[in-house]
């Protein structure tokens, strides 16, 4: 625990209790919530007013009726009260001392069990097709909304721990629709959904470092939605291929960004607005990543166009995540790539300002960009309280990326190791 504590925060020796831990380990935070205002005196309205759930829920919980199964209400919780992330099978918390390290070895058992919670509501068994093999006309959509419940896992957790859980969902409606038997409608609703699941797979492929797994899953997403009709996923699937690609040589990227520039064509001028902005955020970053600015530039502005109608309209959940925020930050990662340092540190200092360290992967990512470009203008030990920030938030997650990024930068700031800011972030990189 740190010096500076909330007034939500737990003591210690409350956490300490055999009680209070059990509690923890089953997830059972209604017992948490009675022990805090019996023994500590945070009344459940406080409880409620800092963690964003109802007061009559808290007290309700409390009173050993329901549980908490939103993972993201869960992080919040675990934060309100200052829970150390190990309790819980979550990795080390951004507040708690780096000192202690990250205990995440009970982490990959909470993902399932809050994935099982999630998915348990409402929802029928997917793993086999219904009695008789005919699949319903509804379900398209039941496995649509299921899948956008399990894409909230990676808001907080890196694809090393959602892979396996993204991959089952993918090949079990490969399943349905090789053994189901339904109308010509639902079969496109089904190929539909296996692209996005296909997606979805992909990217935490991706993210745990598993390029090959990554870009076979990217490839049957694009088929998928072909055969499904979709042109906004196959659109996606495009532009997943196109992101990987970057990655690659001279060669490699030029064809990258072809296939980016591929995305927003074969999604076209009438796709949703939300995927319009995503699509031509990400062939921004191709032609960034490509050394040109003003196609950059350009695409830049295409996002910011399509993102100005969005409005209340709504958007495909798998486009949703883009806002106004995420184009900031994707603009500051631009012109860090393009070596424009007075164009992206205002931006990202803005953007990061208003990101939730809960997001830990994808703040550490867009902080070392933001050190990058401190390094970029000759600010030497900004560059290095911005990178161990990024090492300490990285810390436990489940994602090869943050370390990928933070690489090239660590390896710049060796050339400073004789300032004591840089000095102390290389020891703790190599610890």
């Amino acid at each position: 625990m740190t010096g500076h504590e909330p007034p939500t925060a737990l003591p210690r020796q409350l956490l300490e209790r055999p009680d209070v831990r059990a509690a923890l380990a089953a997830h059972d935070f209604g017992t948490v919530f009675h022990v805090a205002r019996a023994e500590a005196g945070i009344s459940y309205s406080t409880i409620a007013a800092a963690t964003g759930i109802k007061p009559d829920r808290v007290g309700t919980l409390a009173r050993g009726h329901g549980k908490v199964t939103t993972f993201e209400k869960i992080v919040r919780i675990v934060d309100v009260l200052r829970i150390p992330g190990r309790m819980v099978g979550l990795a080390r918390r951004p507040w708690e001392p780096t000192s202690e390290g990250p205990e995440d070895s009970g982490r990959r058992d909470f993902l399932k069990a809050s994935a099982g919670a999630s998915l348990a509501v409402g929802l029928p068994d997917l793993s086999r097709p219904p009695t008789g093999g005919r699949v319903g006309s509804d379900l398209p959509e039941q496995l649509r909304q299921r899948t956008a419940r399990l894409r909230r896992l990676d808001d907080v957790l890196g694809g090393g721990d959602t892979y396996r859980t993204y991959l089952g969902e993918y090949q079990s409606t490969r399943v349905l629709l090789r053994r189901g038997s339904y109308t010509q409608e639902t079969g496109r609703g089904l190929l539909s959904v296996l692209a996005e699941q296909a997606q979805q797979a992909g990217w935490a492929a991706f993210d745990g470092g598993m390029h090959a797994e990554a870009r076979g899953l990217y490839e049957a997403s694009q088929k998928a939605a072909a055969d499904a009709g979709d042109d906004e996923l196959a659109g996606n699937a495009l532009a997943f291929l196109a992101y990987q690609g970057l990655r690659g040589d001279r060669q490699a990227r030029q064809h990258a960004v072809q296939t980016a520039a591929r995305s927003c064509a074969t999604a076209g001028p009438d796709a949703a607005p939300g995927v319009r902005a995503l699509l031509y955020e990400r062939l921004a970053w191709a032609h960034a990543v490509a050394g040109r600015a003003e196609e950059t530039e350009r695409a830049l502005d295409a996002a910011r166009a399509a993102l100005a109608e969005v409005d209340g309209v709504p958007q495909p959940d798998w486009a949703a995540w883009v806002d106004e925020t995420e184009l900031q930050i994707m603009a500051g990662r631009c012109w860090t790539e393009l070596r424009r340092p007075l164009r992206a540190v205002p931006v990202l200092e803005v953007a990061l300002a208003r990101y939730d360290d809960s997001h830990a992967r994808d703040k550490a990512l867009y902080m070392s960009w933001l050190a990058d470009s401190y390094l970029t203008a000759g600010e030497v030990e900004q560059a290095a309280t911005v990178t161990g920030r990024a090492l300490d938030l990285s810390s436990g997650v489940a994602s090869v990326r943050p370390r990928e990024r933070l690489a090239p930068v660590l390896r710049r700031l060796g050339e400073h190791q004789a300032l004591p800011a840089v000095a102390d972030v290389l020891d703790r990189a190599r610890a």
